[in-house]
């Protein structure tokens, strides 16, 4: 009986030092406080100006035209409210990745019902994913791309195929053929124009691509196929499915912060949107991680992340922003 009761005692200890240790995060995490770290806006690009203005509008007639689809919304806002819990961040993240590309780049509908329509309008048109005749899934299947197929998931795929895009065929000449040097996303995934986004959370298709596998596992949605762009616009149109992806976006954000650079960024919607607007978050977690192990070696204080022109506002704005959910 007492061997018996040592051994429960024993077992009981280490199946508590076990979940424990499993409690342990992998490193301490840095959490980011509320608000923004600059005092003042972030220059904000000439480009954006430039288009608000020829456009007749301002920064804040633009934001205050979000704002009120927002307002006065409450089908939006559930949304948002309902895909925000499923991917377990804030709405905030969502509503400041809505108001900062609103605000910044293209003007807001006035109704929701107008992004329902123009998704209806991408399934008229024949749409294709290439460039100067080249179909992007027959791009993607050039010898170079080859260690991409053997990642797991739509999101390490497509990003060691942006990264392949960059090293080996950015602004290069590949077997007689020369290639721009601009964004893979740019030449390849838009038909229209070169740096066109669409929808509520003017997405671009490449970030639809990477988080399908995503998207379809936390929400329940198809995957996205690369050989549908007319679906993936459709997509990307459509509130009922965009808002998801919008989530997703950001989530994966949060978590690579976490992970990579050791920051929690979950309470500053200022950063994810700044992230949301600037794209790249695990090249941009790694480049502060490796920043702040310098500045540690030189007995400095981390850097912390922070928020562009595009992410201030969204802090800027928060407390009226809150107040609608």
């Amino acid at each position: 009986m007492l061997n018996l009761r040592l051994k429960t005692s024993i077992l009981a200890m280490l199946l508590s030092a076990g979940l424990a240790l499993s409690a342990l995060p992998a490193q301490a995490l840095t959490v980011v406080p509320p608000g923004n770290r600059n005092a003042e806006q972030p220059a904000i690009p000439g480009a954006s100006t430039k288009r608000t203005q020829k456009s007749g509008s301002t920064f804040e007639k633009k934001y205050r035209k979000v704002f009120n689809l927002l307002k006065n919304d409450g089908e939006l806002r559930a949304k948002i409210s309902q895909q925000a819990s499923a991917y377990g961040i804030s709405p905030m993240h969502i509503v400041g990745a809505i108001v900062g590309e609103h605000t910044y780049n293209v003007d807001a509908y006035d109704r929701l019902q107008t992004y329902y329509v123009k998704a209806m309008s991408y399934l008229s048109s024949r749409l294709e994913f290439e460039y100067e005749g080249e179909d992007v899934s027959d791009f993607i299947q050039r010898p170079q791309f080859g260690d991409c197929a053997s990642q797991s998931g739509s999101y390490d795929q497509w990003s060691c195929r942006e990264r392949v895009w960059n090293k080996q065929f950015r602004g290069k000449t590949v077997d007689g053929r020369s290639y721009p040097n601009n964004r893979f996303s740019a030449v390849f995934f838009q038909p229209f124009y070169a740096g066109q986004t669409f929808g509520i959370g003017q997405l671009n298709p490449l970030t639809a691509l990477q988080m399908s596998d995503m998207v379809h596992q936390v929400s329940g949605l198809p995957r996205l196929d690369v050989s549908d762009p007319n679906k993936v616009y459709e997509t990307i149109m459509d509130p009922d499915l965009t808002i998801a992806y919008v989530a997703a976006t950001l989530k994966t954000s949060i978590d690579a912060y976490r992970d990579i650079a050791g920051f929690d960024i979950s309470d500053n919607p200022g950063l994810t949107a700044t992230l949301y607007n600037v794209g790249n978050p695990e090249g941009r977690a790694y480049a502060l991680k490796a920043d702040n192990e310098e500045r540690a070696a030189s007995g400095e204080e981390p850097r912390l992340p922070q928020e562009n022109y595009y992410g201030w506002l969204v802090n800027e704005k928060l407390g009226e922003l809150q107040a609608l959910f």
